[in-house]
Protein backbone atom coordinates (compact mmCIF):
# COMPACT_ATOMS: atom_id res chain seq x y z
CA UNK A 1 0.00 0.00 0.00
CA UNK A 2 1.21 3.51 -1.05
CA UNK A 3 0.84 5.82 2.03
CA UNK A 4 0.42 9.77 0.56
CA UNK A 5 1.66 12.23 2.49
CA UNK A 6 0.47 15.89 2.15
CA UNK A 7 2.40 19.23 2.99
CA UNK A 8 0.68 22.42 3.83
CA UNK A 9 4.04 24.05 2.06
CA UNK A 10 6.48 23.31 -0.70
CA UNK A 11 9.43 24.47 2.71
CA UNK A 12 7.38 23.68 5.80
CA UNK A 13 9.54 21.50 8.44
CA UNK A 14 7.57 20.99 10.59
CA UNK A 15 5.08 19.42 8.68
CA UNK A 16 7.57 17.26 7.21
CA UNK A 17 8.72 16.38 10.27
CA UNK A 18 5.05 15.58 11.83
CA UNK A 19 4.19 13.57 8.89
CA UNK A 20 7.72 11.25 9.11
CA UNK A 21 7.10 10.92 12.48
CA UNK A 22 3.85 9.36 12.11
CA UNK A 23 5.31 7.44 9.35
CA UNK A 24 8.32 5.73 11.35
CA UNK A 25 5.95 5.37 14.60
CA UNK A 26 3.62 3.41 11.85
CA UNK A 27 6.15 1.44 10.13
CA UNK A 28 5.73 2.33 6.86
CA UNK A 29 9.05 2.36 4.91
CA UNK A 30 10.40 4.98 2.06
CA UNK A 31 9.25 3.02 -0.59
CA UNK A 32 5.83 3.01 0.47
CA UNK A 33 5.54 6.60 1.12
CA UNK A 34 4.77 9.17 -2.01
CA UNK A 35 5.15 13.15 -1.02
CA UNK A 36 3.56 16.00 -2.48
CA UNK A 37 2.47 19.55 -1.69
CA UNK A 38 -1.15 21.09 -0.98
CA UNK A 39 -2.60 21.91 -4.37
CA UNK A 40 -0.64 19.45 -6.40
CA UNK A 41 -2.44 16.39 -8.08
CA UNK A 42 -2.06 13.23 -6.20
CA UNK A 43 0.28 10.70 -7.40
CA UNK A 44 -1.64 7.20 -9.69
CA UNK A 45 -0.90 4.64 -6.68
CA UNK A 46 -1.14 6.66 -3.65
CA UNK A 47 -4.00 4.59 -1.76
CA UNK A 48 -3.98 5.86 2.15
CA UNK A 49 -3.29 8.95 3.30
CA UNK A 50 0.12 9.47 5.78
CA UNK A 51 -0.83 8.42 9.67
CA UNK A 52 0.87 11.72 11.67
CA UNK A 53 2.35 11.72 14.76
CA UNK A 54 4.03 14.30 17.43
CA UNK A 55 6.13 11.75 19.34
CA UNK A 56 9.65 13.15 19.10
CA UNK A 57 12.37 10.62 17.68
CA UNK A 58 16.05 10.66 18.75
CA UNK A 59 17.83 11.33 15.88
CA UNK A 60 21.31 13.30 15.54
CA UNK A 61 21.30 16.90 15.72
CA UNK A 62 23.33 17.30 12.27
CA UNK A 63 20.55 15.57 10.85
CA UNK A 64 17.70 17.90 11.71
CA UNK A 65 19.70 21.28 11.16
CA UNK A 66 21.16 19.56 7.30
CA UNK A 67 16.84 18.73 7.06
CA UNK A 68 15.32 22.19 7.76
CA UNK A 69 17.61 23.63 5.44
CA UNK A 70 17.53 20.85 2.64
CA UNK A 71 13.34 21.17 2.56
CA UNK A 72 13.56 24.64 1.18
CA UNK A 73 15.06 23.43 -1.87
CA UNK A 74 13.30 22.77 -5.38
CA UNK A 75 14.06 19.35 -6.12
CA UNK A 76 11.00 17.26 -6.35
CA UNK A 77 12.69 14.32 -4.08
CA UNK A 78 13.79 16.44 -1.30
CA UNK A 79 10.91 14.96 0.80
CA UNK A 80 11.54 11.09 -0.16
CA UNK A 81 15.27 11.90 0.36
CA UNK A 82 14.80 13.49 3.89
CA UNK A 83 12.30 10.51 4.91
CA UNK A 84 15.07 8.06 3.54
CA UNK A 85 18.09 8.92 5.88
CA UNK A 86 15.49 9.13 8.74
CA UNK A 87 14.50 5.56 8.39
CA UNK A 88 17.89 4.64 7.99
CA UNK A 89 18.74 6.54 11.23
CA UNK A 90 16.27 5.16 13.29
CA UNK A 91 16.82 1.99 11.64
CA UNK A 92 19.96 1.22 13.61
CA UNK A 93 22.88 3.53 10.70
CA UNK A 94 23.77 6.07 14.12
CA UNK A 95 26.89 6.92 12.21
CA UNK A 96 25.21 7.80 8.75
CA UNK A 97 25.54 11.19 9.37
CA UNK A 98 29.26 11.17 9.24
CA UNK A 99 29.79 8.78 5.91
CA UNK A 100 30.90 11.39 3.53
CA UNK A 101 30.84 9.17 0.97
CA UNK A 102 27.48 7.82 1.11
CA UNK A 103 25.14 8.77 -2.02
CA UNK A 104 22.59 10.20 -0.15
CA UNK A 105 24.68 12.24 2.18
CA UNK A 106 26.31 13.21 -0.66
CA UNK A 107 23.19 14.44 -1.95
CA UNK A 108 21.91 16.25 1.21
CA UNK A 109 24.63 18.22 1.33
CA UNK A 110 24.67 19.32 -2.37
CA UNK A 111 20.75 20.24 -1.31
CA UNK A 112 22.11 22.48 1.66
CA UNK A 113 25.03 24.00 -0.01
CA UNK A 114 22.75 25.17 -3.29
CA UNK A 115 20.26 26.71 -0.80
CA UNK A 116 23.17 28.48 0.90
CA UNK A 117 24.04 30.15 -1.93
CA UNK A 118 20.62 31.06 -2.71
CA UNK A 119 20.34 32.67 0.70
CA UNK A 120 23.44 34.13 0.29
CA UNK A 121 22.43 35.82 -3.58
CA UNK A 122 19.20 36.70 -2.18
CA UNK A 123 21.05 38.74 0.98
CA UNK A 124 23.78 40.72 -1.29
CA UNK A 125 21.30 41.41 -4.74
CA UNK A 126 18.53 42.81 -3.10
CA UNK A 127 17.49 46.76 -4.20
CA UNK A 128 15.08 48.12 -2.73
CA UNK A 129 13.05 51.10 -4.43
CA UNK A 130 11.41 53.48 -3.15
CA UNK A 131 7.77 54.11 -3.87
CA UNK A 132 5.19 56.83 -2.37
CA UNK A 133 2.32 54.52 -1.41
CA UNK A 134 -0.75 56.47 0.71
CA UNK A 135 0.42 55.81 3.96
CA UNK A 136 3.90 57.05 3.20
CA UNK A 137 6.67 55.96 1.58
CA UNK A 138 7.57 52.04 1.09
CA UNK A 139 10.14 50.21 -0.30
CA UNK A 140 10.02 47.52 -2.85
CA UNK A 141 12.57 44.97 -4.47
CA UNK A 142 11.79 42.22 -6.82
CA UNK A 143 14.19 38.85 -6.18
CA UNK A 144 14.16 35.73 -8.13
CA UNK A 145 15.11 32.77 -6.00
CA UNK A 146 15.97 29.47 -7.00
CA UNK A 147 14.86 27.76 -4.07
CA UNK A 148 11.62 28.30 -1.64
CA UNK A 149 13.61 30.70 0.49
CA UNK A 150 11.62 33.96 1.03
CA UNK A 151 10.20 32.79 4.25
CA UNK A 152 13.12 31.52 5.53
CA UNK A 153 14.76 34.95 4.92
CA UNK A 154 12.78 37.19 5.88
CA UNK A 155 13.93 37.47 9.42
CA UNK A 156 17.34 38.77 8.10
CA UNK A 157 15.56 41.48 6.14
CA UNK A 158 13.58 42.27 9.28
CA UNK A 159 16.77 42.64 10.79
CA UNK A 160 18.86 44.55 8.82
CA UNK A 161 15.77 47.52 8.05
CA UNK A 162 13.73 46.91 11.12
CA UNK A 163 13.12 50.85 10.72
CA UNK A 164 11.53 50.79 7.34
CA UNK A 165 8.28 49.69 5.37
CA UNK A 166 9.36 47.35 2.48
CA UNK A 167 8.39 44.24 0.02
CA UNK A 168 9.99 41.85 -1.14
CA UNK A 169 8.11 40.40 -4.32
CA UNK A 170 9.30 37.04 -6.12
CA UNK A 171 7.79 34.79 -8.58
CA UNK A 172 6.29 32.63 -5.86
CA UNK A 173 6.19 34.94 -2.80
CA UNK A 174 6.06 37.99 -1.53
CA UNK A 175 7.26 38.98 2.33
CA UNK A 176 6.07 42.59 3.56
CA UNK A 177 7.44 43.96 6.81
CA UNK A 178 5.10 47.20 7.77
CA UNK A 179 7.75 47.63 11.06
CA UNK A 180 5.64 45.59 13.23
CA UNK A 181 4.50 42.21 11.91
CA UNK A 182 6.01 39.98 8.75
CA UNK A 183 3.16 39.05 6.43
CA UNK A 184 3.24 36.66 3.21
CA UNK A 185 1.23 36.28 0.57
CA UNK A 186 1.67 35.12 -3.13
CA UNK A 187 4.08 36.02 -6.05
CA UNK A 188 3.98 38.67 -8.33
CA UNK A 189 5.72 40.00 -11.57
CA UNK A 190 8.74 41.95 -11.84
CA UNK A 191 6.30 44.55 -13.52
CA UNK A 192 4.84 45.11 -9.72
CA UNK A 193 8.33 46.75 -8.57
CA UNK A 194 9.57 49.99 -10.15
CA UNK A 195 12.55 50.09 -12.44
CA UNK A 196 14.13 52.70 -10.41
CA UNK A 197 14.47 55.85 -7.93
CA UNK A 198 15.59 58.81 -6.98
CA UNK A 199 18.49 56.59 -5.57
CA UNK A 200 19.77 55.19 -8.77
CA UNK A 201 22.05 57.54 -10.00
CA UNK A 202 24.30 57.92 -6.53
CA UNK A 203 24.13 54.27 -6.31
CA UNK A 204 25.53 53.59 -9.72
CA UNK A 205 28.14 56.64 -9.04
CA UNK A 206 29.48 54.63 -5.83
CA UNK A 207 29.54 50.96 -7.84
CA UNK A 208 31.94 53.05 -10.58
CA UNK A 209 33.84 54.97 -8.23
CA UNK A 210 35.32 51.75 -6.46
CA UNK A 211 35.36 49.46 -9.62
CA UNK A 212 39.06 48.39 -9.77
CA UNK A 213 40.35 47.49 -13.26
CA UNK A 214 43.17 45.92 -12.44
CA UNK A 215 41.55 43.38 -10.60
CA UNK A 216 38.50 42.45 -13.01
CA UNK A 217 38.11 38.66 -13.07
CA UNK A 218 35.07 38.22 -15.65
CA UNK A 219 34.95 34.66 -15.16
CA UNK A 220 34.94 34.88 -11.20
CA UNK A 221 32.23 38.26 -11.84
CA UNK A 222 30.11 36.07 -13.44
CA UNK A 223 30.61 33.37 -11.08
CA UNK A 224 29.58 35.45 -7.82
CA UNK A 225 27.04 37.84 -9.73
CA UNK A 226 25.31 35.37 -12.53
CA UNK A 227 23.34 37.67 -15.46
CA UNK A 228 20.31 36.69 -14.17
CA UNK A 229 20.74 39.11 -11.28
CA UNK A 230 21.90 41.65 -13.47
CA UNK A 231 18.55 43.45 -14.33
CA UNK A 232 17.28 44.05 -10.70
CA UNK A 233 21.02 45.69 -9.74
CA UNK A 234 21.29 49.67 -10.71
CA UNK A 235 25.26 49.19 -10.94
CA UNK A 236 24.75 46.18 -13.70
CA UNK A 237 24.06 49.02 -16.43
CA UNK A 238 27.32 50.37 -15.83
CA UNK A 239 29.15 46.61 -15.74
CA UNK A 240 29.66 46.71 -19.95
CA UNK A 241 31.43 49.81 -20.20
CA UNK A 242 33.99 49.30 -17.23
CA UNK A 243 34.86 45.89 -18.46
CA UNK A 244 35.69 47.26 -21.84
CA UNK A 245 37.51 50.54 -20.82
CA UNK A 246 39.25 48.03 -18.03
CA UNK A 247 42.49 47.45 -20.31
CA UNK A 248 42.55 51.26 -21.09
CA UNK A 249 42.54 51.85 -17.64
CA UNK A 250 45.14 49.46 -16.67
CA UNK A 251 47.45 50.42 -18.96
CA UNK A 252 47.16 54.08 -18.26
CA UNK A 253 47.90 53.66 -14.21
CA UNK A 254 50.93 51.22 -15.39
CA UNK A 255 52.27 54.18 -17.15
CA UNK A 256 51.88 56.29 -14.57
CA UNK A 257 54.13 54.54 -12.47
CA UNK A 258 54.19 54.73 -8.61
CA UNK A 259 54.05 57.85 -7.16
CA UNK A 260 57.43 58.93 -5.87
CA UNK A 261 57.75 59.83 -1.72
CA UNK A 262 57.58 63.86 -0.68
CA UNK A 263 60.88 63.88 0.48
CA UNK A 264 59.45 67.33 2.68
CA UNK A 265 55.40 66.18 3.20
CA UNK A 266 55.12 68.07 6.50
CA UNK A 267 54.34 71.33 6.50
CA UNK A 268 57.53 73.43 6.91
CA UNK A 269 56.02 75.33 10.02
CA UNK A 270 55.08 72.04 11.53
CA UNK A 271 58.93 70.14 10.47
CA UNK A 272 61.09 72.94 11.46
CA UNK A 273 59.47 72.73 15.29
CA UNK A 274 59.78 68.89 15.36
CA UNK A 275 63.73 68.90 13.91
CA UNK A 276 64.98 71.26 16.46
CA UNK A 277 62.43 70.19 19.04
CA UNK A 278 64.77 69.01 22.44
CA UNK A 279 65.28 65.54 23.12
CA UNK A 280 64.74 65.61 26.82
CA UNK A 281 61.20 65.25 26.56
CA UNK A 282 59.60 62.31 28.22
CA UNK A 283 58.17 59.37 25.98
CA UNK A 284 56.40 57.57 28.44
CA UNK A 285 53.99 60.30 29.81
CA UNK A 286 51.38 58.61 32.82
CA UNK A 287 47.92 58.42 31.69
CA UNK A 288 46.59 60.52 34.57
CA UNK A 289 49.45 62.74 34.11
CA UNK A 290 47.95 65.74 36.75
CA UNK A 291 47.29 69.27 35.58
CA UNK A 292 47.51 71.06 38.45
CA UNK A 293 50.27 73.34 36.53
CA UNK A 294 47.93 74.73 34.15
CA UNK A 295 44.73 75.52 36.44
CA UNK A 296 43.39 77.36 32.72
CA UNK A 297 42.26 74.10 30.50
CA UNK A 298 42.42 76.34 27.53
CA UNK A 299 46.20 76.92 28.61
CA UNK A 300 46.42 73.44 29.25
CA UNK A 301 45.25 72.03 26.04
CA UNK A 302 48.05 74.74 24.19
CA UNK A 303 50.64 73.09 25.68
CA UNK A 304 49.78 69.63 25.01
CA UNK A 305 49.36 70.84 21.65
CA UNK A 306 52.84 72.32 21.15
CA UNK A 307 54.48 68.90 23.10
CA UNK A 308 52.75 67.27 20.04
CA UNK A 309 54.35 69.29 17.91
CA UNK A 310 57.59 68.83 19.38
CA UNK A 311 57.57 65.52 20.40
CA UNK A 312 61.32 63.27 19.01
CA UNK A 313 59.77 60.31 19.03
CA UNK A 314 56.70 60.13 16.94
CA UNK A 315 55.09 57.09 14.99
CA UNK A 316 57.06 56.76 11.53
CA UNK A 317 54.17 57.53 9.58
CA UNK A 318 53.45 60.77 11.33
CA UNK A 319 56.33 62.15 9.22
CA UNK A 320 54.20 62.15 5.92
CA UNK A 321 51.44 63.73 7.10
CA UNK A 322 51.02 67.57 6.40
CA UNK A 323 50.32 68.16 10.28
CA UNK A 324 49.13 66.66 13.53
CA UNK A 325 45.08 67.18 13.84
CA UNK A 326 44.43 68.14 17.86
CA UNK A 327 41.01 68.63 18.52
CA UNK A 328 38.53 71.15 19.07
CA UNK A 329 35.33 72.71 20.67
CA UNK A 330 34.33 74.18 24.04
CA UNK A 331 36.36 73.30 26.85
CA UNK A 332 33.81 71.85 29.54
CA UNK A 333 31.91 70.07 27.35
CA UNK A 334 28.55 68.19 27.88
CA UNK A 335 30.02 65.87 24.90
CA UNK A 336 33.63 65.07 23.90
CA UNK A 337 33.80 63.22 20.43
CA UNK A 338 36.61 60.78 20.20
CA UNK A 339 37.17 59.53 16.43
CA UNK A 340 40.03 56.83 14.83
CA UNK A 341 42.10 59.08 13.43
CA UNK A 342 42.53 62.22 10.81
CA UNK A 343 41.39 61.35 7.07
CA UNK A 344 43.14 63.03 3.74
CA UNK A 345 40.63 66.24 4.29
CA UNK A 346 41.39 66.42 8.14
CA UNK A 347 45.71 66.43 7.66
CA UNK A 348 45.04 68.77 4.75
CA UNK A 349 42.74 71.72 7.28
CA UNK A 350 44.75 70.73 10.12
CA UNK A 351 40.31 70.27 12.07
CA UNK A 352 39.19 67.24 13.15
CA UNK A 353 35.76 66.09 11.58
CA UNK A 354 35.86 67.80 8.37
CA UNK A 355 35.83 65.23 5.38
CA UNK A 356 32.63 63.19 4.68
CA UNK A 357 32.46 61.37 7.96
CA UNK A 358 32.88 64.66 9.83
CA UNK A 359 29.68 65.94 7.16
CA UNK A 360 27.70 63.10 8.02
CA UNK A 361 28.05 63.19 11.73
CA UNK A 362 27.60 67.35 11.72
CA UNK A 363 23.96 66.23 9.83
CA UNK A 364 23.64 63.64 12.11
CA UNK A 365 24.00 65.93 15.34
CA UNK A 366 21.41 68.64 13.58
CA UNK A 367 18.80 65.91 13.60
CA UNK A 368 19.62 64.74 17.55
CA UNK A 369 19.25 68.28 18.68
CA UNK A 370 22.89 68.57 19.64
CA UNK A 371 25.00 71.45 18.83
CA UNK A 372 28.32 70.77 17.58
CA UNK A 373 29.67 74.06 18.88
CA UNK A 374 28.75 73.12 22.29
CA UNK A 375 30.63 69.87 21.77
CA UNK A 376 34.64 68.93 21.56
CA UNK A 377 35.75 66.87 18.68
CA UNK A 378 39.12 64.91 18.53
CA UNK A 379 40.28 61.64 17.66
CA UNK A 380 42.67 58.90 19.08
CA UNK A 381 45.12 59.05 16.81
CA UNK A 382 46.24 62.83 15.65
CA UNK A 383 48.15 62.21 12.46
CA UNK A 384 47.10 60.51 9.06
CA UNK A 385 48.14 57.34 8.53
CA UNK A 386 48.12 56.63 4.97
CA UNK A 387 49.67 54.48 2.10
CA UNK A 388 50.21 56.75 -0.80
CA UNK A 389 49.10 55.02 -4.31
CA UNK A 390 49.20 57.32 -7.57
CA UNK A 391 47.75 60.63 -6.49
CA UNK A 392 45.66 59.49 -3.78
CA UNK A 393 46.04 58.46 -0.05
CA UNK A 394 44.77 55.58 0.84
CA UNK A 395 43.71 55.37 4.47
CA UNK A 396 45.40 53.17 6.61
CA UNK A 397 43.88 51.74 10.11
CA UNK A 398 45.61 52.80 13.12
CA UNK A 399 47.24 49.36 15.03
CA UNK A 400 46.90 48.77 18.83
CA UNK A 401 50.45 50.10 19.40
CA UNK A 402 49.50 53.62 17.58
CA UNK A 403 46.42 53.54 19.75
CA UNK A 404 48.78 53.29 22.80
CA UNK A 405 51.20 55.86 21.65
CA UNK A 406 48.60 58.56 21.10
CA UNK A 407 46.95 57.38 24.63
CA UNK A 408 48.94 59.55 26.98
CA UNK A 409 47.83 62.96 24.89
CA UNK A 410 44.36 62.18 24.48
CA UNK A 411 43.81 61.05 28.11
CA UNK A 412 45.50 64.39 28.87
CA UNK A 413 43.02 65.84 26.72
CA UNK A 414 40.18 64.53 27.86
CA UNK A 415 40.81 65.77 31.35
CA UNK A 416 41.78 69.27 30.46
CA UNK A 417 38.07 69.17 28.61
CA UNK A 418 36.45 67.95 31.47
CA UNK A 419 33.63 66.81 29.51
CA UNK A 420 30.43 64.98 31.72
CA UNK A 421 30.69 61.76 28.60
CA UNK A 422 33.32 61.08 26.18
CA UNK A 423 31.27 59.10 23.35
CA UNK A 424 33.79 56.64 21.72
CA UNK A 425 33.20 56.88 17.68
CA UNK A 426 33.96 53.06 16.51
CA UNK A 427 36.51 50.20 17.69
CA UNK A 428 39.54 52.33 17.72
CA UNK A 429 38.30 54.89 19.77
CA UNK A 430 36.65 52.53 22.34
CA UNK A 431 39.96 51.11 22.64
CA UNK A 432 42.11 54.33 23.16
CA UNK A 433 39.26 55.40 26.01
CA UNK A 434 38.87 52.20 27.43
CA UNK A 435 42.20 50.03 27.04
CA UNK A 436 39.79 47.34 26.06
CA UNK A 437 39.07 45.38 22.57
CA UNK A 438 34.97 45.87 22.77
CA UNK A 439 33.16 44.51 20.77
CA UNK A 440 31.42 48.08 19.06
CA UNK A 441 27.78 46.44 18.04
CA UNK A 442 27.58 44.42 21.41
CA UNK A 443 28.77 48.04 23.29
CA UNK A 444 26.69 49.94 21.69
CA UNK A 445 24.38 51.95 23.33
CA UNK A 446 26.12 51.38 26.67
CA UNK A 447 27.85 53.13 28.80
CA UNK A 448 30.83 52.00 29.87
CA UNK A 449 33.93 53.65 32.51
CA UNK A 450 37.27 54.92 30.45
CA UNK A 451 40.81 55.10 31.71
CA UNK A 452 40.43 58.58 32.89
CA UNK A 453 37.74 57.55 34.56
CA UNK A 454 34.91 59.43 32.71
CA UNK A 455 31.48 57.56 31.18
CA UNK A 456 32.42 56.27 27.61
CA UNK A 457 29.04 55.64 25.94
CA UNK A 458 29.90 53.52 22.32
CA UNK A 459 28.49 53.93 18.86
CA UNK A 460 29.80 53.54 15.20
CA UNK A 461 31.83 55.42 13.49
CA UNK A 462 30.51 57.73 10.68
CA UNK A 463 32.80 56.28 7.85
CA UNK A 464 30.97 52.73 8.66
CA UNK A 465 27.90 54.11 8.12
CA UNK A 466 29.15 55.79 4.46
CA UNK A 467 30.30 52.25 3.77
CA UNK A 468 27.35 50.21 3.83
CA UNK A 469 26.23 48.91 0.84
CA UNK A 470 22.80 50.08 -0.42
CA UNK A 471 20.76 53.21 0.14
CA UNK A 472 18.17 51.68 2.42
CA UNK A 473 20.76 50.27 4.92
CA UNK A 474 22.54 53.48 4.77
CA UNK A 475 19.23 55.29 5.71
CA UNK A 476 18.50 52.62 8.99
CA UNK A 477 21.61 52.82 9.84
CA UNK A 478 21.62 56.79 10.08
CA UNK A 479 18.81 56.71 11.47
CA UNK A 480 19.90 54.53 14.15
CA UNK A 481 22.99 56.48 14.58
CA UNK A 482 21.07 59.76 15.70
CA UNK A 483 18.84 57.82 18.56
CA UNK A 484 22.94 56.97 19.73
CA UNK A 485 23.81 60.64 19.58
CA UNK A 486 20.53 61.54 21.77
CA UNK A 487 20.84 58.84 23.96
CA UNK A 488 24.44 60.20 24.66
CA UNK A 489 22.84 63.75 25.31
CA UNK A 490 20.27 62.41 27.46
CA UNK A 491 22.85 59.92 29.63
CA UNK A 492 25.22 63.09 29.85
Amino acid sequence: MIHLATLPGPADFPGWRQAARGLVAAGIPPDAVEWQVAGEAAGLFAEAPAPVSTAPLGVPRAFVEQAAIAIRHSDRERFALLYGLLWRLVQGERHLMQLATDPAIIRLSTLVKAVRRDAHKMHAFVRFREVQAEDGPRHVAWFEPDHHIEEAEADFFVRRFASLRWSIVTPRRSVAWDGQALAFGPGGRRADVPPDDAMEPLWRAYYVSIFNPARLKPGAMRAEMPRKYWRNLPEAAEIPRLMAEAPRRVAEMVARGASAPNPRPQDARYLDAHLSAPTGVPADMSLFTALDAHPDPERALADLRQELLSRPDLPDFAARATQPVFGEGAVGAKLLFVGEQPGDEEDIAGRPFVGPAGRLLNRALEQAGVARAETYMTNAVKHFKYTPTGKRRLHQSPDAGDITYYRPFLAREISAVGPRMVVALGASALLAVTGKKLPVLKTRGQVVTGLTGHPVFATVHPSYLLRLPDPAMQAEGFAAFVADLRAADAKA
